[in-house]
């Protein structure tokens, strides 16, 4: 299984897990698996079918964006990582 990293501010959304184990040969796939197992995190991640634009996944410390997107493939003991961006600046 591959394991998904969950922010703090979207933990309450997945049972107040901070990871969760799924299953998938791909990104798209685990993330998929990911909002089947904790429904409530689908509309913090995505718009309609695509991922939100602040919301980053990291492969094993890679952003996938660089890779092959949600079609980038996954292994047993991969790490995934959702980590949504922070706006702000100075004034």
């Amino acid at each position: 299984m591959t394991t998904i990293r969950i922010p703090t501010p979207l933990r309450p959304y997945a049972g107040g897990e901070s990871t969760v184990a799924v299953s998938g040969g791909t990104v798209g796939a685990a993330v998929d698996d990911l909002t089947q197992k904790h429904p409530d995190l689908r509309q913090h991640l995505f718009d309609g079918d695509k991922l939100r634009s602040f919301v980053n996944i990291y492969l094993n410390q890679e952003d996938v964006r660089y890779l092959n997107g949600a079609d980038t493939e996954v292994a047993e003991n991969d790490t995934l990582m959702i980590i949504p961006s922070i706006a702000g600046g100075l004034n």
